[in-house]
């Protein structure tokens, strides 16, 4: 990596650090806090976030029947999510032992949380829940992936590409065949310490 690209990318990750010094921050103003990973509010915001709850039959009277409609849809994705993740678990169980690869801890990328949030009524509750395990079971699927490319193949494409995981900004470059075995080397190695923290 050029320097210029090194100074770019310690200025993310300090970027990144403030990022969670204010979500810090707004956990605080919101009155919460975690207690063994359990999200805790204070008393008197509980009581609000009840007063506030849209009863479930209100939500479902009141909800577009386009949207119900569709909700058959929506919901029929946790079959190739499952399998997916199935598969994904059973892969990672199966190479990464192989490759000296430390395996994911999917526990990371599967948060329940919003189920402490008295102003969600049940209807909210599953959807959240729904949609908190489709995000994070794809989440610990592409931090696989990444480490599977970081091992086989880090270079870097010839096309921009949207939201590169956080191993791409370390490939080689496209085209430098020079540097390409000695990058391998080192993403190898790098993937193996790295997963291992």
């Amino acid at each position: 990596m050029t320097a210029q690209l090194d100074v770019l990318t310690e200025k993310l990750r300090s970027v990144e650090a403030e990022i969670e010094a204010e979500l810090a921050k707004r956990a605080e103003q919101l009155r919460f806090h975690i207690e063994n990973r359990r999200v805790v509010f204070e008393e008197g915001v509980k009581r609000i976030h009840r007063a506030i709850k849209t009863r479930a039959s209100r939500y479902f009277i009141d909800a577009n029947p386009l949207i119900v409609l569709s909700a058959p849809v929506i919901y029929s994705l946790i079959v190739p999510v499952v399998l997916v993740d199935i598969w994904v678990m059973t892969y990672q169980a199966i190479c990464f032992p192989i490759y000296k690869i430390p395996k994911v801890r999917r526990r990371d990328y599967l948060v329940f949380d919003r189920h402490h949030l008295a102003y969600l009524n049940i209807i909210e509750k599953i959807n959240c829940a729904y949609c908190s395990y489709c995000n994070g079971a794809i989440a610990f699927v592409r931090e696989v992936a990444s480490r599977t490319e970081v091992y086989w193949c880090p270079i870097k494409h010839a096309r921009r590409i949207l939201g590169p995981h956080p191993h791409y900004q370390d490939f080689a470059d496209f085209g430098d065949a020079e540097a390409f075995r000695e990058k391998l080397a080192q993403m190898k190695d790098s993937v193996k310490i790295e997963g291992a923290s």
